[in-house]
């Protein structure tokens, strides 16, 4: 846990204003549950959020809290020539840059997701940290659910990530970079299938092979078929890359479960098809849609 110290080394504080209302509650909440053991922290009890980082082949410790309308960042043992770098990546993992009325307005035009905007006013889409991890984590989590993946995750860090030189309680590992999975059995590593192995080496390897793979896209469709090209990734992966790495607001994975359960009725789940139909409505901002969606289904009830 991070409230156990912070790691020696020099210290840089960032305060990053947020547009109001910001959902801070209903974000953290996104990453706790998602977060990798050993690379994040987010304890119950806790407001902060944590996470280990390597900038300029420095690794350390960014911690941030949420208060008076704006991010507030501890930055242990990294250099402080980094701040400018630091703030922009966390610019983009919680979606600082929002324009939180304009979503809503947009968004409470269709009856099902007005609700859900009024429940969650502010409500950001998570971004990324590392474009790389993200794409990772997308592809963990392909077909498998939320913990089954997060495990996974974790697995994968213990195996091949860079331990910390100075761990903090849950915090021991940077998340492995491209260079570090391109040759990697992560297959034989994760006890998982040899497909999914392949295409977390195949990501390392167009990641290596073109430094602008991560880079902004001029539309969805254009990120979709980037990442498509790239073996083992599928539409469902790509869109979700699109949404949390390259932060497209549009971008809508249209066969999840979870977006499809969170829209059942009495006469049963929309078809994907259908859905997609639906969402036209919902543009420019599917994404934050299908946010609203992700964090309705997670608080329905489930049988069993």
């Amino acid at each position: 846990m991070f409230a156990q110290g912070p790691p020696i080394g020099s210290v840089v504080t960032l305060r990053l204003p947020c547009p109001p209302p910001y959902d801070w509650v209903s974000l953290r909440a996104f990453l706790a549950k998602r977060a990798i053991s050993g690379v994040e922290s987010a304890e119950a009890g806790d407001r902060t959020y944590a996470r280990t980082v390597c900038i300029g082949g420095r690794s350390g410790i960014v911690a941030v809290v949420f208060g008076d309308d704006a991010l507030h960042a501890t930055l242990h043992g990294v250099d402080s020539s980094a701040g400018p770098e630091i703030a922009a990546r966390l610019h983009r993992l919680f979606d600082c840059d929002a324009d939180p009325v304009a979503i809503a307005a947009c968004l409470s035009r269709d009856p099902a997701l007005a609700g859900l905007v009024a429940a969650r006013p502010g409500l950001r889409l998570p971004g990324a940290w590392d474009p790389f991890e993200t794409g990772c984590r997308a592809i963990l989590g392909q077909q498998v659910s939320v913990s089954a993946a997060i495990r996974l995750a974790a697995k994968l860090v213990a195996a091949f990530g860079t331990r910390l030189p100075e761990p903090t309680g849950t915090l021991t590992h940077v998340f492995p970079t491209p260079a570090q999975l391109v040759e990697a059995d992560v297959a034989l590593a994760l006890n998982m299938p040899r497909s999914r192995g392949a295409a977390i080496r195949a990501l390392a390897a167009a990641a290596l092979a073109d430094p602008d793979l991560f880079a902004p896209a001029e539309t969805v469709e254009d990120a979709v078929l980037r990442f498509t090209a790239i073996r083992g990734i599928g539409p469902w992966t790509a869109q979700y890359i699109a949404m949390r790495a390259l932060k497209l607001p549009d971008a809508l994975p249209v066969g999840d479960v979870g977006l499809l359960r969170a829209l059942e009725t009495g006469t049963g789940r929309p078809s994907p098809a259908a859905l997609l139909v639906r969402a036209e409505a919902w543009r420019p901002f599917r994404a934050y849609a299908a946010q609203h969606l992700w964090a309705a289904d997670e608080v329905l009830p489930r049988e069993g």
